[in-house]
């Protein structure tokens, strides 16, 4: 009896160890590729396929690409439709911004090519249209986050899940309507939600601890309601700790420690956070 439960033993510890190692081996495994934003797109679909085959979880393999990108240059509004009025790309590794990054890592971790890669963030970053169609325009674009993380299926706001509600802090806000009366961007539309979020008295390291351990985190600041606008940065949190984000500040994406960064210097750079968890396409549309 002894002897088959020290041989149980011995198998559990061989199947941890060995866990341990592949996962250690794919992580080194990331370390070793050259950089995204150095890649032309032939080069990344040799890539991507690889990201499946050592990562076949979607968290583990968004957790991975996102990890992969740390680096890519800052530039900020560079996504569009390649037609007037914005002529910037569809899809691009070469620089991020802080919605690029989310997008962008979403899309690809969901591909094996960029062909497939674009086809993926058309259907992330548009909204379909009343006729059924989801064609990439400046107008079909999901231009504000908050709009997205409450009503896109990709982007899923889990706010309400986190922390009770009586907690959260709520808003009403017209979406794109500034306090003149004009619109903030140019769109013929409006739209009037109520937002949730979690002030700042209640970000802290339990909080975290409820967190998935990969999903959004999108921040709220509230001096840029009366512009029609809710979230002023979002980013992918990782390890219920880690946030990687395209920064403005560094030029570049990068990863710091979530708490350290918002409560820089004991002051708050904004003023609560929503969370959203990542939905795979396949999956939302089943």
């Amino acid at each position: 009896m002894l002897n088959r439960l020290f041989k149980l033993i011995n198998v559990l510890i061989l199947i941890i160890i060995t866990s341990c190692s592949g996962e250690t081996d794919n992580q080194q495994w990331t370390e070793t590729l050259p950089k995204p934003w150095l890649l032309n797109e032939a080069e990344v679909s040799k890539i991507l396929p690889e990201f499946h085959k050592r990562f076949p979880n979607f968290d583990d393999r968004l957790k991975a690409i996102a990890i992969w990108r740390i680096g890519t240059p800052y530039e900020v509004f560079k996504l569009g439709e390649e037609t007037p009025p914005d002529t910037d790309p569809i899809i691009r590794l070469d620089v991020s911004d802080c919605t690029v990054h989310v997008l962008t890592s979403l899309s690809i971790v969901q591909s094996k090519t960029w062909d497939e890669a674009r086809e993926k963030i058309i259907k992330i970053h548009y909204k379909v249209a009343e006729d059924g169609n989801q064609i990439p325009t400046y107008k079909s674009r999901w231009h504000f986050t908050s709009d997205r993380i409450l009503s896109n299926a990709y982007t899923v706001n889990i706010t309400n899940e986190i922390i009770d509600s009586s907690e959260l802090e709520n808003v009403d806000i017209t979406l794109n309507l500034s306090d003149d009366g004009s619109e903030l961007l140019k769109l013929d539309w409006l739209k009037k939600i109520q937002l949730s979020f979690i002030p700042n008295n209640k970000i802290d390291l339990e909080l975290l601890e409820k967190l998935p351990k990969v999903c959004g985190v999108a921040f709220v600041r509230e001096s840029n309601f009366k512009d029609g606008l809710a979230i002023a940065h979002e980013g992918i949190l990782i390890n219920q700790n880690d946030l990687i984000h395209a920064s403005s500040d560094a030029n570049k994406t990068v990863r710091v420690n979530l708490l350290d960064y918002y409560f820089s210097d004991e002051n708050p750079l904004f003023d609560g956070i929503m969370i959203y968890k990542f939905v795979p396409i396949e999956k939302s549309e089943t």
